[in-house]
């Protein structure tokens, strides 16, 4: 039934002590004292391996249930390195600064939160970071705002579901891809699947903002015509950098070529391109390539935005993905997982049931530990036999575990994610939750569908 074999049998008491006790590592750490996740997850992999000492396995069946939980992250680790690569490329050719520079044209004073959520929504594919759109174009928007007397709680509403609408679809995603390559899915596959709950949930929410949008005088957008001829002093602006690299990968995912491949390919047609307007040589690009690319205009939230990529910035995600598949791993070799499902295996006899019950799982690790990356993949380890069983394809998994996963760590107050959005945009977490509609919305829809039957995906 799973892909890792278990090695005992513990009881449900013991199991659900073992989870309990996993979860306040996790929330302690995460919540109360800030870590990094990669250090709770480490005293958690120690502690499960006491806890198989104790119960007599030996340590030679723990690290065999490390190495196999590990080992499903080996191809997303390298897909990642490619991640770095493109977008380090893509801001070195001008694809990116060219893709933002045009969403900026969009921002008018009419349907003002709509246009917002559309903007952060462009810049959030085009980076593949919600954060980082967040961070920088959201904090423009914020300002913009706070100026022309605009609610906040809105616009950061707007602002949180346009970067996560935009992180959910994204290719250069770190999330996306860690959701396709942990269920072996192909990355385009999964976006072109992911549509289906997504372009409704993106329709509502921009007619939503649309209906909410207050009247604004066409005099305070000066900061935004700044933030434009900003992006046209980096002289990365150009139309063959938006266009070229972006055709090339639309092209190759639309004849299904291995994302690998599409992405390979989309990061040497940006580089190729950078040799039109920047004068870099051969080792400064490969400089580049590995440590990403350093903006230097002299206005902060520019240098701020297109500081990125590089295979040195997926160094962070790629460790997160092997520490918590090998904590994946060998919560499966001693048995919690398997016994925990068991219990409510008679209950997970339907389709609309397993997706319902994957859903609240990635809500719930989302809720008790904060993580978005756990969720996915935690969600990812422990449903995959279920969906088998029912006949469900692993893509409809990967789908609902960002549906209910990626999205909604920014609605909760204590999460990564959530800390950081309410402190750049000094806006709380329960004062734009109302109004983040995409994010409440998705996995709504996700577990609607599910019970519909709709749009599913069948073996």
């Amino acid at each position: 039934m799973f892909r890792i074999k278990t090695v005992q049998n513990p009881s449900f008491t013991e199991a659900i002590g073992v989870t309990v006790g996993i979860i306040f590592i996790m929330s302690i750490s995460i919540i109360f004292f800030e870590a990094p996740p990669h250090i709770p997850l480490l005293i958690s992999l120690l502690f499960l391996i006491v806890y198989g000492l104790i119960k007599g396995v030996s340590y030679r069946q723990l690290e065999n249930g490390i190495s196999e939980g590990a080992r499903a992250g080996i191809a997303a680790a390298l897909l990642f390195f490619f991640i770095g690569i493109l977008i380090a490329s893509w801001m070195l050719g001008g694809t990116i600064p060219t893709l933002i520079y045009v969403g900026f044209t969009f921002v008018t004073p009419k349907f003002y939160l709509a246009v917002i959520f559309l903007v952060t929504a462009i810049v959030g594919i085009s980076v593949g970071s919600s954060l980082t759109t967040v961070g920088t174009i959201g904090v423009a928007f914020i300002s913009i705002s706070s100026a022309i007397d605009v609610s906040l709680a809105m616009t950061a509403g707007a602002i949180v579901s346009g970067a996560f609408f935009g992180d959910k679809m994204s290719p250069l995603s770190d999330t996306t891809n860690m959701a396709s390559s942990i269920l072996q899915v192909d990355l385009f596959d999964h976006i072109k699947n992911m549509a289906w709950t997504t372009v409704p949930a993106f329709l509502i929410t921009i007619l939503l903002f649309a209906v909410f949008s207050p009247d604004v005088s066409a005099n305070s957008f000066a900061n935004i015509e700044k933030f434009q001829q900003g992006l046209l002093e980096t002289g990365l602006v150009n139309w063959y950098s938006g266009i070229i690299p972006i055709f090339i990968l639309v092209v190759l995912s639309v004849k299904k070529a291995p994302a690998l491949l599409a992405l390979a390919a989309g990061s040497v047609s940006a580089i190729f391109v950078s040799f039109f307007h920047q004068k870099s040589t051969i080792g400064e690009v490969m400089g580049i390539l590995f440590g990403g690319y350093r903006s230097q205009t002299g206005i902060e939230e520019i240098d701020s935005l297109l500081t990125r990529g590089g295979i040195e910035s997926m160094f962070f995600t790629i460790g997160i993905v092997l520490l918590a598949l090998s904590l994946g791993g060998l919560l499966f070799t001693l048995g919690i997982v398997p016994r925990l499902l068991s219990a409510i295996e008679q209950s997970l006899r339907k389709v609309s049931s397993v997706i319902f019950a994957s859903a609240l799982t990635a809500i719930g690790i989302n809720v008790l530990i904060g993580e978005q990356y756990l969720s996915i993949l935690l969600t990812g380890e422990a449903y995959v036999g279920q969906y088998e069983k029912v006949g469900l394809q692993p893509i409809n998994l990967a789908r609902v575990a960002e549906d209910a996963g990626t999205v909604v760590n920014p609605l909760v107050p204590w999460s990564v994610c959530g800390v950081f959005i309410a402190s750049v945009l000094d806006v709380s977490v329960l004062a734009y939750l109302p109004f983040a509609f995409f994010c409440l919305l998705s996995p709504i829809l996700t577990i609607l569908f599910g019970m519909t039957g709709k749009t599913l995906t069948y073996k």
